[in-house]
């Protein structure tokens, strides 16, 4: 089975959903990717990944256009927020998904209290992907 997750910077919501579904088994091909990837995937996000023993640190955020001519099986959008457009994608999917979360680099406060966003959404991304793992 190949996953595509989509965000618009790849480089935190989509690299903690990719982390997550990569640690669920190696049955599955999961690549993320953004329409305006960001230069490194956030450090916020790897700290708190590492926290609960899924290692992002060598991820690194993609441009969507690199597998527009590949196929499929799903291509799960994470973008929640109404500022943004979740990327749309072009190329042969078999099923289209939606799992939003709110995006936490817009988190503002103290550092603990911006590392706390970041473990909220880590948590409700945690349980989306697994409800989605287990409907697959």
């Amino acid at each position: 089975m190949k996953i595509l997750i989509l965000c618009t910077g790849n480089s935190c919501r989509s690299q903690m959903a990719e982390g997550f579904l990569r640690s669920f088994g190696p049955q599955m091909e999961v690549i993320s990717a953004g329409t305006r990837p960001e230069k490194q995937v956030n450090p916020n996000a790897v700290i708190v990944m590492k926290e609960i023993g899924i290692d992002i640190s060598g991820h690194f955020p993609k441009h969507v256009d690199r597998f527009v001519n590949e196929s499929f099986d799903y291509v799960i959008t994470v973008c929640d927020n109404a500022r943004e457009s979740c990327p749309f994608f072009s190329g042969k999917v078999g099923k289209r998904v939606h799992i939003g979360f709110e995006d936490p680099a817009d988190a503002r406060g103290t550092d603990e209290e911006i590392l706390n966003e970041y473990r909220r959404i880590r948590d409700l991304i945690k349980k989306g992907f697994t409800d989605f793992y287990r409907s697959i």
